[in-house]
């Protein structure tokens, strides 16, 4: 038996997105900044995926999206993108439990001379939008907060950190590329004015995302060139990748009022399983998640016999999928950051695991994740004693 449950990590490209392809390689594989036929039926490819993408955000304006090779580079363009537009370093505020893509730049432009605050958060992951507005100054010119923790599933109260920041005359951006596809999202209604996105996190193609950007927000590119993407991120597009990401955006989008209130069902119905665990503590904010995510770390945990990289690898051996949040570096694991920006001690830290469901996920599926996981534990803790 075969299970995948790492779905927060990347999902299958969904047949519709690789027939859409298919057929883009084969008959609109034109250079889409070409003015003959050729290069035109491409470009008509890669608007209407952009239309397509900014439908699953309901944005206004196509042309607010600019296509990047995923999350990454739409969380880089974000930051650096913003700071490059001043000639003198001023400040900026993230959260203390970002992704590396936020949380690299912003330790670059800090030793280019920025002043950074990381706002801390509760126990839950979340922070508290009191937090920020004590934290704002007179040279602050952008907010960063992730929407979705992808590692313990915290949904940020992002509609009133984005107010504040605005209230103030403070650019916001937020990383939502584990929250597109899975919630609602509406940047019409929403104060944000940077917000990124990857397609491979709903079905998508890898290689392929996005960064959508407010009417009259100035960014400096990161990448010089041809011009693409209206300046603002030059480079051939890679037409088939898009075009498979637009056909996963708008089939997010349509599915999502169906699909969302099926992985709440069974996450929640996971979650009342796993507490009966002895050892396991569960991580994240109970009622403001992702629909999607589980995650839990290991009260014993030492590192050794025990963390999470000890369940991540006892799991494969049985055919499941899952992953951990403590980080190895030259064979020697390290407590997961975020775990320890929650509280968590540094040895909890080393036990953190994630479970993230998808569109194939069932109950069967993780009825016998949860048998096989308390297994795994009865047998490392009977080695233990």
């Amino acid at each position: 038996m075969q299970i995948y449950l790492d779905y927060s990590a990347t999902t299958p490209t969904r047949p519709e997105a690789i027939a859409t392809m298919q057929a883009v390689l084969t008959q609109q594989w034109g250079n889409p900044s070409s003015l003959h036929e050729w290069g035109q039926r491409a470009a008509l490819v890669i608007e209407q995926a952009r239309v397509q993408v900014a439908g699953l955000i309901n944005a206004n304006y196509p042309e607010s999206i600019i296509f990047t090779s995923g999350g990454t580079e739409a969380d880089n363009l974000a930051i650096m993108g913003v700071v490059r537009t001043y000639s003198a370093p001023g400040h900026i505020i993230i959260s203390s439990v970002e992704h590396s893509a936020i949380s690299e730049p912003v330790r670059w432009i800090e030793m280019w001379g920025w002043q950074v605050t990381r706002l801390c958060v509760d126990a839950k992951g979340r922070v508290n939008p009191l937090d920020l507005k004590a934290a704002l100054r007179p040279n602050t010119v952008l907010v960063s907060v992730i929407y979705g923790q992808s590692e313990v599933g915290t949904v940020q109260p992002i509609e009133e950190l984005s107010q504040i920041a605005r209230s103030h005359g403070v650019l916001f951006h937020t990383d939502a590329v584990q929250a597109a596809g899975r919630l609602p999202i509406d940047v019409q209604k929403l104060p944000v004015d940077l917000l990124s996105l990857s397609s491979h996190k709903l079905y998508g193609p890898q290689g392929a995302g996005a960064l959508y950007v407010r009417s009259g927000v100035e960014l400096m590119p990161l990448v010089g060139g041809g011009g693409q993407e209206g300046g603002w991120r030059s480079g051939t597009q890679a037409v088939p990748v898009i075009a498979g990401f637009g056909i996963a955006a708008a089939l997010a989008a349509q599915e999502l009022p169906k699909e969302t209130p099926r992985l709440i069902k069974l996450r929640d119905r996971t979650f009342a399983q796993l507490a009966k665990i002895p050892g396991l503590i569960i991580t994240g904010d109970p009622y403001h998640r992702l629909p999607h995510h589980i995650s839990v770390c290991l009260e014993h945990a030492d590192g050794e016999k025990l963390s999470g990289k000890t369940l991540v690898r006892q799991l494969n051996l049985a055919g499941i999928g899952i992953s951990a949040g403590a980080a190895c570096h030259s064979g020697k694991l390290s407590p997961s950051p975020i775990l320890l920006a929650m509280g968590y001690s540094n040895k909890a830290a080393l036990g953190g695991i994630r479970i993230t469901l998808g569109r194939d996920t069932t109950e069967a599926d993780l009825d016998w994740t949860v048998m096989v996981l308390k297994q795994i534990l009865a047998t490392v803790y009977t080695q233990m004693s």
